[in-house]
């Protein structure tokens, strides 16, 4: 029902999940002649995780956000804030509410985001819960393993900062691959 709404212009339908990547990318496939040993260099440290939070508008727009670590509920909250700022101006100028399809992570449902859920509203922003396990429901998940398979597979990042950048380029590379617009939200420093 939201994918129709969706097509018909009535909703704009977006698509929201989380995934991780590691200096150690794991090796899908690799090949070497016969008789020869295939061998991945690996960096000394293992690192921390990059997580990215993403929204997909399919065949038009992916909006993400990157961390070092993990994305917990003051992360997703200012992703999502983001995401009612815009979803406030295209109520105002379409008339279009916007829908966030997602699972049910406990970042989506800690207390403190439900309390921010009526002020989304307000704004024409919609958040719909995904059932449990149903993880291939979202079509977000087909972008992760692009990235991950097709973008980063086999490669070794000597620190985080170059796993970021490469993470960074590997979403552009899809989106101009895909054709729609990339965006990008940038948490604000804790440095100033």
């Amino acid at each position: 029902m939201l994918e129709l709404s969706a097509a018909v212009g009535e909703i704009c339908l977006k698509y929201l999940d989380e995934s991780g990547f590691v200096l150690w990318s794991p090796v899908s496939y690799t090949w070497a002649k016969k008789g020869i040993q295939k061998i991945m260099e690996q960096t000394l440290k293992i690192g921390k995780r990059i997580s990215i939070c993403g929204l997909l508008e399919k065949e038009k727009s992916f909006e993400y956000a990157l961390v070092l670590g993990s994305i917990k509920k003051y992360s997703y909250i200012e992703i999502m804030n983001w995401e009612a700022e815009k979803a406030s101006q295209r109520l105002l100028k379409t008339g279009q509410i916007t829908v966030v399809v997602q699972d049910n992570g406990s970042s989506h449902t800690a207390k403190i985001v439900r309390e921010k859920h009526k002020d989304w509203q307000k704004k024409g922003l919609y958040r719909f819960f995904l059932p449990k396990y149903c993880s291939e429901m979202n079509k977000i998940e087909n972008e992760w393993l692009r990235l991950k398979t097709d973008e980063i597979a086999g490669e070794m990042f000597e620190d985080e900062y170059d796993l970021a950048m490469a993470v960074i380029e590997a979403v552009e590379n899809r989106a101009a691959e895909k054709g729609y617009a990339t965006n990008r939200y940038r948490f604000p420093s804790k440095l100033s």
